[in-house]
């Protein structure tokens, strides 16, 4: 049996009248979450890139400052950073975390630099454009200070160092003509 009110309305058609509005109200609701998300997703500052699935790289933007914080399980890959906003920070950091630093390259579109570590004493090496012959020096402006980071995050001269990371700052030469993008590749260790 079905029953009708004052209005001529049945109950069935009282009970739509008030889930209708409930559902376009879920509904909006939904959608803006959505359009949220994807205008968030539109104005991330940095687009990144891995080699591998399993290669994470978070990002902690600060005031004038970026810390891309690079984590490579299997310990040889590459990661692709490329800016979407006008210019990069001011200052831009890398922690690598990795069990050594056989090799690390960076470059953009005009500048290529290579780095190792020696694993026994710690020894920076440091190179420009595949000039390895011609190491870089502290007076250079592309001179990077590699610093292994212990997992106290103080500076340690243990290497590897144990659940840590290599501390980078990448030298404002480098970015001095505001690339489009920046691709790092690294080595923990050689493989035979």
């Amino acid at each position: 049996m079905i029953r009708t009110n004052h209005h001529g309305q049945s109950d069935m058609q009282q009970h739509q009248g008030t889930i209708m509005p409930h559902f376009v109200i879920a509904s909006l609701l939904m959608l803006a979450i959505a359009a949220t998300i994807a205008h968030a997703d539109e104005h991330a500052p940095f687009k990144i890139t891995t080699k591998r699935d399993n290669d994470l790289v978070v990002v902690k933007a600060e005031k004038a400052q970026v810390v891309f914080s690079i984590h490579s399980p299997f310990g040889i890959s590459h990661a692709v950073i490329e800016r979407t906003d006008r210019r990069w920070p001011d200052a831009i950091i890398l922690h690598l975390h990795l069990k050594g630093l056989e090799k690390f390259t960076m470059s953009n579109d005009k500048v290529k630099l290579e780095a190792s570590v020696s694993s026994q004493e710690g020894k920076v090496r440091l190179w420009k454009d595949g000039k390895e012959e011609t190491p870089l020096d502290t007076k250079s402006p592309y001179w990077i200070e590699i610093q292994p980071i212990a997992r106290d995050g103080k500076p340690t001269k243990i290497i590897p160092p144990k659940d840590g990371y290599f501390r980078l700052q990448l030298p404002k030469a480098f970015i001095a003509e505001n690339p489009k993008s920046i691709t790092l590749y690294w080595i923990d260790f050689y493989r035979n």
